[in-house]
């Protein structure tokens, strides 16, 4: 099994995502508070390299979930110089995969459009989107100077799944459910290499819309939602 390493492991995101990663790798779980269910983490703060590079060590990939969004100073110290850390240790042991994290940039600049795939990034004025756009470009620099296969998922939300007919609501947007991130994750760390060396993705599990398309996820990594997940939203005609 692939020894991984899982930074944000004590956040919104992670902690439904690890027990599906868990049967698959060896997952070394780092945040800077406690995980909400008890389990063993590292403690790492993601604005200090050399905390990050000793977290690193050993490791097969690298996994960043981490953010913060409401702290300006915090936001970019922990999205753009953590990125940047993130791939500088990977530089530096020898990792060749790494998973990289973040919001959809393109929403703002193609609200009208349909079918949008792999195009331009629209990151806009909004400081948390610059952050973040900021580490995508750090990650692909950093991918194609030293050679490591890194992987953006982009998305608007997550949730987990509907398990009955939903009432009074439209599915959500550029929405990925956490059956189908975990399946995202163990696709990207087994592929071998994407092209260019790094690859950002548009992550989606609700496809009915029509709007935001994951067209180069199933032809580069061979995603697909697990189940139609819309379904659950439809409603009887009169």
């Amino acid at each position: 099994m692939k020894n991984v390493l899982l930074l944000g492991a004590s956040g919104n995101i992670a902690p439904h995502i690890i027990p599906g990663l868990e049967q698959y790798y060896n997952l070394r779980l780092a945040d800077i508070k406690p995980h909400p269910t008890g389990k063993p983490v590292m403690m790492v703060d993601m604005g200090d390299y050399q905390q990050v590079l000793e977290a690193a060590r050993g490791m097969d990939a690298i996994m960043n979930w981490t953010v913060v969004r409401d702290k300006p100073d915090l936001s970019f110290i922990v999205s753009t110089r953590g990125a940047y850390h993130v791939m500088k240790a990977a530089a530096e042991l020898g990792i060749r995969k790494v998973l990289q994290t973040g919001p959809e940039i393109i929403i703002q600049g193609y609200r009208h459009d349909f079918d949008i795939g792999d195009v331009p990034q629209a990151p806009g004025t909004g400081y948390y989107m610059l952050t973040k756009h900021l580490a995508m470009e750090i990650c692909k620099s950093y991918a194609r100077k030293y050679g490591i296969q890194t992987i953006c998922y982009q998305f608007n939300g997550l949730n987990a799944k509907p398990h009955e007919p939903v009432k009074n609501a439209d599915f959500p947007p550029f929405t990925i459910v956490w059956e189908d991130l975990v399946e995202a994750c163990r696709l990207a760390i087994e592929i071998e290499s994407v092209p260019d060396n790094f690859q950002a993705f548009n992550m989606n599990s609700y496809l009915a819309q029509g709007k935001y398309t994951i067209d180069k996820a199933r032809r580069i990594l061979g995603y697909e939602p697990k189940e139609r997940v819309e379904a659950y939203y439809k409603r009887p005609v009169c």
